[in-house]
């Protein structure tokens, strides 16, 4: 395993400080402040320690309120909603400096067997045949303003091994392309044998790239660029079958539509032989800078 991925998992590993009360740590993000997957996560974390082990996560609503101090604990208040015969609901408050930043509703499952279909998984690249995050990175390091930019890039995803399948936002700026992207991901280390580590570790990295569509549509760079200015709002993931964040997945995103100083992108994570395991939708603020940034 990994060093940065111990950190990580020290990091969704909530400290319990009373029934139903939570509190986590973050550590420095590409951007001043708490990094959005890191709070849903560990959001997640603390809904799924007041539910049984044998019910599953199968989805999750969540409102990015207010943007995360980094510098300052995040206290995760559990409320249980409803405990039924198959179903389980928790709601999750995250409060910093006595306001609330993020709420989460999750839905947790016994298992049952059901009707089956799926999607079909879209064609893509081999994993292994493309670059890492380390060695894609610095081919466009002139694109940033911020010479750190990179080097904070490649910290912030040290845990994981998230690979494009096509040039980033960033490596195409100006173009305006077809509003869709593909990366595949996996923890840089093997986890436990724990379905809500696995789960809390994909809702982490979904925050990552799925507005990436988005800023493709439009030809713009990105937040590092400086061509576009944002935030995430809400978000959601339906768990549709059981996966591994340690083996290949392959997140298939695309965005319908932008307006209103908002972008929605929208994705499917499948396994590697094929499974949908995932599906999430995603709002944020995409704003166009004024001044010379807005190209």
């Amino acid at each position: 395993m990994s060093a940065a991925l111990d950190s990580l998992l020290d990091l969704l590993d909530l400290e319990q400080i009373e029934r139903d009360i939570f509190r986590g740590m973050s550590r420095s993000a590409v951007v001043p402040r708490v990094f959005g997957g890191q709070v849903a996560a560990q959001a997640l974390v603390a809904a799924g320690r007041t539910v049984p082990a044998e019910r599953a996560a199968h989805s999750l609503h969540a409102y990015f309120l207010r943007a995360g101090d980094p510098g300052a604990p995040i206290v995760y208040s559990v409320d249980r909603i409803r405990d039924g015969k198959s179903f389980t609901t928790r709601r999750v408050v995250a409060v910093q400096h006595g306001q609330p930043i993020f709420h989460l509703s999750a839905s947790f499952q016994s298992h049952e067997d059901g009707l089956e279909h799926q999607a079909d998984m879209p064609a893509s690249s081999d994993p292994e045949t493309l670059p890492t995050a380390a060695e894609m990175l610095p081919r466009y390091a002139d694109r940033f303003s911020d010479p750190g930019v990179v080097d904070r890039l490649i910290e912030a995803r040290a845990a994981v091994d998230l690979r494009y399948v096509d040039a980033p936002p960033f490596g195409t700026v100006g173009e305006a392309r077809e509003p869709r992207s593909q990366v595949w991901f996996r923890t840089n280390g093997k986890l436990a044998d724990d379905p809500l580590l696995h789960v809390c570790m994909a809702t982490y990295v979904s925050d990552m790239t799925l507005l990436d569509s988005v800023l493709l549509a439009h030809g713009r760079g990105g937040w590092a660029v400086g061509d576009v200015v944002g935030a995430s709002l809400d978000h959601a993931m339906w768990f549709h079958r059981p996966f591994r964040a340690d083996e290949w997945l392959l997140y298939d995103q695309e965005s319908p539509s932008a307006s209103g100083g908002r972008g929605l992108g929208q994705a499917r994570i499948y396994t590697a032989d094929g499974r949908l395991a995932i599906t999430v939708i995603q709002e944020g603020v995409v704003r166009v800078p004024r001044g010379p940034a807005a190209g």
